[in-house]
């Protein structure tokens, strides 16, 4: 075997060596907070839920992330003055009308015999 080679092989049994190690050491609070029973400190179930609060829990977090983005939609839109067709006015028939003849949908007999239909003449 070559010294890189060897080299090598010593850098991964060191690598396994540190994982195991490091897996130990987050596993060993665990193991200590179970050994000593339900308690305070145990981090699940002290609420008394069980696996409830593991499906309740997120169900919760979307609801509450639901009524935040609900608020602010709302209050973008009082603030920004509700959007659409300028507060809610309502166009008259005449006016209706008059743009349909400025953008040439309808020709001027049209619009004159419709104009006159709308204002009661016949």
């Amino acid at each position: 075997m070559t010294s890189a080679a060897a080299a090598h092989s010593k850098a991964g049994r060191t690598m396994k060596l540190a994982g195991l190690a490091a897996a130990a050491a987050a596993s060993s609070g665990a193991v200590s907070a179970w050994a000593q029973g339900p308690g305070p400190w145990q981090m699940h179930d002290w609420t008394g839920w069980g696996w409830g609060g593991m499906w309740l829990g997120p169900l919760f977090m979307i609801g509450l992330l639901a009524l935040l983005i609900a608020g602010l939609v709302g209050l973008v839109r009082w603030i920004g003055g509700g959007g659409g067709d300028g507060g809610g006015r309502v166009r008259s028939a005449r006016e209706i009308l008059d743009e349909r003849y400025a953008r040439g949908e309808i020709d001027r007999e049209e619009y004159l015999r419709r104009r006159d239909d709308i204002a009661g003449r016949s």
